[in-house]
């Protein structure tokens, strides 16, 4: 009975200067190099009565405190990163995405208006965009040579082109060509509808 009593007053005492010697900042290491002879004692060896526990020669006895050589070192080791909350090593913090600030390219398109007929024929006009913005206007199908043909020249002068008079009002609200009134008012419906479409 006192041998069993010893036995286990041996192990509680092993098991608490383990515990507390890894339980120690910086001595995880230590304690997991312990020499098999500070092991605690299995149940059922028993030491010498009345006698120390059984030493390795030229092994350390544990004590309760942590010696100054286990000390942690106010700097971590350079090869020892610290480990993420998921127990993975992080080298450095992910980059941050670009921001770009150049807006996409506007998209070109043409729209034809619808045919409109009128005193000398009949006309449309085809409205080319760069996005929302009218970028070129022209008159197709309208009558040439004789007097008629020089009204429809007159108004494609005023009207069409990218430097034209529809691309710097952006709308149908034209200022009427002299002398050719009825080709004006023809091109400006078709130029609306061809709008309306955009």
């Amino acid at each position: 009975m006192r041998r069993a009593l010893l036995a286990i007053t041996g192990l509680a005492a092993g098991t608490t200067a383990l515990v507390v010697l890894k339980g120690a900042p910086g001595t995880g290491q230590a304690s997991q190099d312990l020499p098999a002879a500070l092991a605690p004692a299995a149940p059922g060896g028993s030491p010498a009565p009345g006698g120390p526990t059984p030493t390795a020669p030229g092994a350390v006895t544990p004590s309760a405190a942590p010696s100054a050589s286990a000390k942690p070192s106010a700097k971590p080791s350079a090869d020892r990163k610290p480990a993420s909350r998921g127990g993975t090593r992080t080298s450095s913090a992910p980059a941050a995405p670009r921001t770009t600030t150049k807006a996409p390219a506007p998209t070109t398109r043409t729209v034809t208006g619808r045919s409109v007929s009128y005193e000398y024929g009949s006309l449309q006009v085809k409205i080319t965009l760069s996005g929302s913005r009218i970028v070129d206007a022209t008159a197709i199908g309208m009558p040439l040579g004789g007097q008629s043909g020089q009204r429809s020249d007159d108004v494609q002068a005023r009207y069409s082109g990218s430097s034209g008079e529809v691309v710097a009002k952006q709308s149908a609200n034209l200022s009427t060509v002299s002398g050719a009134t009825y080709t004006s008012t023809a091109y400006k419906q078709s130029l609306q509808s061809a709008i309306d479409k955009a």
